[in-house]
């Protein structure tokens, strides 16, 4: 006796649900329920992917802790590397976002070329060296050039650099990445981002500073060539 294969099978199945599903509706309509079915089933492999790599991280944790002498097994570390896991993997979500995605319809034409400020945008952050988080606020100004941007897609764009690791010059690179992005998807006259930071690097470890914080700045366009311009930036988000 022969079997069909089991994708063979669900080929088949899947079809028969999705004719049938999509009877009844207009091509349009048509059209609209194939793009949700595919967006379900592409959220389905992504879910099943998570899952195997927060095991393969959760084994990972497991056997630093070993090596680091600790008895994984004890009541209060029984669930930490899957705890653990979990939290790396929402620290560095921002390697499967991207601007374009969180931007889609939320560019809009608007006659206005006066500067934009947000400030203090809470920003957290890990140091790809040692893995050691680094904190603190982003300040953004831009000079619209006819588009402006919902004010919240800043902080947007803020969580995606922040929730990746950062090298050697951790809050040089996310401060670049940041003016970068607003310039490429506004294309405005200026942008002014400028962040102020402890990088436990320095706190924790290393020279132990408890107190130090850093300050990095990328202008770009008018913020870069005029100083009155960079100027009533700097002197703004000093204003409280």
């Amino acid at each position: 006796m022969e079997y069909q294969k089991a994708s063979e099978i669900n080929g088949v199945c899947n079809g028969k649900i999705v004719t049938e599903y999509l009877n009844g509706f207009s091509e349009k309509s048509i059209e609209a329920k194939k793009a949700e079915l595919m967006d379900k089933e592409e959220k389905s492999h992504k879910e099943s992917e998570d899952v195997c790599k927060i095991s393969a991280i959760e084994r990972a944790y497991g056997i630093v802790l070993r090596e680091l002498g600790e008895d994984v097994e004890r009541e209060g570390l029984l669930r930490t590397p899957l705890r653990a896991a979990k939290a790396m993997q929402f620290l560095t979500k921002g390697y499967h976002e991207t601007v374009n995605d969180i931007l889609n319809n939320a560019i809009f034409d608007e006659n206005h070329n006066e500067m934009v400020i947000v400030k203090d945008i809470e920003m957290f952050s890990l140091c790809e060296h040692h893995l050691v988080p680094f904190f603190g606020k982003v300040h953004i100004g831009y000079l619209p050039n006819n588009k402006v941007v919902g004010l919240s897609k800043l902080a947007r764009i803020v969580e995606i650099f922040s929730r990746r690791l950062q090298g050697e010059y951790p809050l040089e690179r996310l401060t670049k990445q940041i003016a970068t992005a607003i310039s490429e998807a506004l294309e405005p006259a200026g942008v002014a981002v400028v962040i102020e930071a402890a990088h436990m690097c320095m706190v924790m470890r290393g020279v132990q500073k408890m107190n130090s914080k850093t300050v990095t700045s990328a202008m770009l366009g008018l913020f870069q060539e005029d100083p009155k311009t960079r100027e009533e930036f700097l002197a703004l988000i000093r204003n409280n």
